[in-house]
């Protein structure tokens, strides 16, 4: 039995979009497993493990109980890392506390509060005693770079981008929403640090770094 002309005309093209359609359609590419997205991070640290040399601008906020209360702080911040010293310079909004915290490897110098410069050995209590913001300076200083620090083993979590998206380290959990994939390496443009009670958030808003 022959079909008509005009119903061949007309099944035709719908065959023709199926066969296509079959062809074109591809499985989802498989991910990366942990192993291979654990040696990536390994080859990123290799090659920023020598970056002491460096600018990071953005913005900072920080929160956590003082004298039982919860309190916090925020401003932009200029942190300038020369090798084993570094500058961390807080300027808050108008009626806010602005603070240098000056480190070398003799100590540490906060000056711009009332009463004066301050001095101590370790700029984590210098800076909890005079502003309340616990900051972990030591471990910090990794992980705005992306690294892990010298505070033990690490876990990861990485996003579908083969970048940490969650780092555990130190009782302190690590999350980077946000890349500057611009740069080989990549670098953070957030890190938000999180110790319950206490908190920390870097938004970077510029890298200058000195290879």
């Amino acid at each position: 039995m022959k079909l008509p002309i005009r119903l061949i005309a007309v099944a035709l093209p719908l065959l023709l979009a199926a066969c296509v359609h079959k062809e074109t359609v591809r499985p989802p590419a498989p991910k990366a497993d942990f192993a291979a997205l654990l040696d990536q991070q390994r080859a990123r640290e290799h090659l920023l493990a020598k970056t002491d040399h460096w600018v990071l601008q953005g913005k900072i906020g920080v929160s956590g109980p003082v004298n039982g209360k919860s309190e916090g702080g925020s401003g932009t911040l200029i942190w300038t890392q020369n090798g084993n010293s570094y500058d961390f310079v807080v300027r808050g909004p108008v009626g806010s506390k602005s603070f240098r915290l000056s480190v070398t490897p003799d100590g540490a110098l906060l000056e711009g509060l009332d009463g004066g410069p301050q001095r101590g050995q370790d700029p984590e209590t210098l800076v909890e005693n005079a502003l309340g913001w616990h900051l972990p300076f030591r471990d910090l200083r990794a992980w705005v770079l992306g690294l892990r620090s010298e505070a033990g083993p690490a876990d990861f979590k990485f996003g579908d981008d083969g970048l940490p998206l969650q780092m555990v380290q130190g009782g302190w959990t690590v999350s980077y929403p946000a890349w500057d994939t611009t740069r080989e390496p990549a670098v953070p443009s957030k890190v938000f640090a999180e110790n319950p009670p206490y908190k920390v958030r870097l938004s970077v808003e510029s890298w200058n770094i000195q290879q």
